[in-house]
């Protein structure tokens, strides 16, 4: 079970990185790669941006370093609560195709969270 948790944390971890530093610092790169950037007001977007990276960082550091373990599940939480979000926001842009993905992360957050508490 350990090893499916720091599989499942370290995917998450990847992810959420990767998409928050795009969305934080390379707003134009996330505005062309991504539609509902285009419509979106800057500062959503990189709100959106630091919110996951913080919950990448979040998802990892804590437990890997004993410092603090709690926050581990807790950001796993906050991360579930930005897909759902995201999920609610793409079917209200009619934008089908981008539900899969948050609903999968979605689980991710949840399975860690759920292993960790």
């Amino acid at each position: 079970m350990n090893i499916a948790l720091w599989i499942a944390q370290g995917i998450s971890a990847l992810m959420f990185l990767m998409a928050g530093m795009m969305k934080s610092f390379q707003y134009e790169k996330a505005k062309a790669s991504m539609d509902w950037v285009k419509t979106s007001p800057k500062g959503l977007v990189t709100f959106i941006g630091v919110a996951e990276l913080l919950g990448g960082l979040g998802v990892i550091l804590p437990y890997a370093t004993g410092i603090a373990p709690v926050l581990t599940p807790i950001a796993a939480i906050g991360l579930a609560v930005v897909m759902l979000l995201a999920a609610v926001f793409h079917a209200r842009r009619k934008e089908y195709s981008s539900i899969g993905m948050n609903i999968l992360f979605v689980a991710l957050a949840v399975f860690v969270a759920v292993g960790r508490w």
